[in-house]
């Protein structure tokens, strides 16, 4: 065998990832950068640049060209950082790294410092290239926590956190195989009838919300629909405890804690949103020894324990087009799919209405309460 197919069959990821430099925007994001500078091209992380704005938070860029490449960028990037402070008068700024930048060697603290700013400003070392984009929200977090913005033990949590987060994604997600085609899922409206059967049936099941950060405003509507469908059916559980984390992920979680008790949702917390990886065995703990006919997983279903769904008919909701196939492979027998969800939940502190939950209700209301 040549050493070229020998190198072929040693690739295990032939799909594109997600990026530590993206990674790295949003935990800036969470932290509560207000304006980030790119240092590098101009369309590089254009697509989440942009979404980010829909945050708030202001992304500009250094938008280094080819003579930036051989030259170096560091006197635009000190400028930019003085004319960002000027426009938009933050209370913290970061400067995030790019390929180019980490390429060239441009050294984005000497930049910072003669910037000569009165605000803190978070820098981030960081490049697309490493294998995990967790990597990413590393270098950022160690770059607060060298601020003073969190402390060790909180930096500690979060890389806990981190390492099974990759695991999951390794094991279940979208790290799992070495190529995964996109798939839209099942249709939601035979989803939705079969839940209402079960319920008809007095069947009994658990209403699991496990979702990811600003993700959750969506998935969460589907919880709500479950239990005003469902009514005492099911127990509910949601991964919506806001006493730690990074401050943005704290707000989300009462925001959404706040919607659903509005609506009349009670449900048992199984910890924080960005607790989503480890969610799974508070759960397990909560329902031992209890007897479940289905359940229904909104957000990221691959993460919880094979062992704690055991016998139950899970239907599972995900906005990867990506995970359908894993999830059936864990046996999940109704696999659905919310497209262009995060998008649709960027710059939001309310709850957005899920195609699955307005088609759950409305078959509700067309054959009478289940």
């Amino acid at each position: 065998m040549s050493s070229v197919s020998k190198e072929v069959q040693n690739l295990t990821i032939l799909h594109p990832r997600p990026s530590s430099i993206v990674a790295a925007l949003y935990t800036l994001r969470d932290l509560g950068a207000e304006v980030v500078i790119l240092h590098g091209p101009s369309g590089c992380c254009f697509k989440h640049a942009r979404l980010l704005e829909e945050d708030g938070v202001r992304v500009l860029t250094t938008a280094l060209d080819e003579a930036g490449f051989v030259f170096g960028g560091q006197q635009t990037l000190t400028q930019l950082l003085i004319k960002a402070r000027d426009m938009f008068h933050p209370r913290l700024m970061a400067v995030s790294g790019t390929c180019s930048s980490m390429i060239i060697g441009d050294d984005l603290h000497q930049a910072v410092l003669n910037a000569e700013l009165d605000i803190p400003v978070l820098e981030v070392e960081v490049h697309a290239g490493y294998r995990d984009n967790t990597k990413g929200v590393v270098l950022t977090l160690e770059a607060a926590r060298d601020r003073g913005i969190i402390d060790e033990e909180e930096l500690d949590r979060q890389k806990m956190l981190l390492a099974r987060a990759t695991e999951v994604e390794r094991l279940h997600g979208a790290a799992s195989s070495e190529y995964l085609a996109p798939e839209r899922g099942d249709i939601k409206y035979e989803a939705a009838a079969r839940l209402l059967e079960l319920l008809r049936q007095g069947k009994r099941g658990i209403n699991v919300l496990n979702a990811k950060k600003e993700t959750a405003y969506m998935f969460a509507d589907i919880t709500a629909a479950v239990s005003q469908v469902a009514g005492g059916q099911v127990d509910t559980f949601a991964n919506l405890d806001d006493r730690l984390g990074l401050p943005k992920v704290r707000r989300d979680a009462a925001n959404i804690a706040r919607d659903l008790k509005e609506r009349g949702v009670a449900f048992t917390n199984i910890g924080g949103l960005d607790e989503y990886p480890v969610a799974g065995q508070a759960l397990q703990n909560q329902i031992a020894g209890k007897h479940y006919d289905f359940a229904v997983v909104s957000g990221v279903p691959h993460a919880l324990p094979a062992d704690a769904l055991e016998g139950m008919e899970v239907f599972s909701i995900t906005n990867g087009p990506r995970q359908v196939r894993p999830l059936r492979d864990l046996g999940h027998r109704h696999v659905l799919v919310e497209i262009d969800l995060h998008p649709k939940t960027m710059g939001v502190k309310s709850m957005v209405e899920s195609e699955f939950g307005a088609t759950l209700r409305a078959l509700a209301r067309a054959g009478g309460k289940a």
